[in-house]
């Protein structure tokens, strides 16, 4: 049987790797599909990150109760967030209207996540170290405040 220690790393793995990971990898693919169609449904793309920070959240939150998240992980996924949260997003009952600009901005948040190797067909470790790595690296090449 798996130890509580054990358990509660899938748990934390669960959500950030099943969870964040796949879909900043869906959020890539939804804006290069906006930017190839004109921006036709930009909501997809707005809905997509509202998923994403909630699940980095939901990640944050799990690892602080269980306990299983190092003080470098939290710095991490908290600068992750931050700097993710400056985009626009939906909030509930309520769709943001995109701007040129902030269309852009989204554009360039794909070539971001591309160039770091969360993207549609792209090879993706499913190991929490990688994806760490990832964040880290996504958190450090996003400017802050948006151009």
């Amino acid at each position: 049987m798996n130890s509580v220690k054990e358990q509660m790393n899938f748990v934390k793995e669960q959500i950030l790797v099943k969870e964040v990971q796949h879909n900043l990898v869906e959020l890539e693919g939804l804006i290069a599909n906006q930017s190839d169609s004109n921006w036709s449904e930009p909501n997809l793309v707005t809905t997509e990150l509202g998923d994403v920070l909630n699940g980095i959240w939901l990640g944050m939150t799990t690892g602080e109760q269980l306990g299983t998240f190092s003080k470098r992980d939290n710095e991490i996924l908290n600068n992750l967030y931050a700097k993710l949260n400056q985009y626009p997003s939906d909030e509930l009952y309520s769709f943001v209207d995109l701007t040129g600009e902030d269309k852009k901005n989204f554009e360039e948040l794909r070539k971001t996540l591309r160039h770091v190797g969360l993207g549609l067909n792209i090879s993706i470790s499913a190991s929490m170290d990688s994806f760490l790595k990832q964040a880290e690296e996504l958190g450090e090449k996003i400017n802050s405040p948006i151009k």
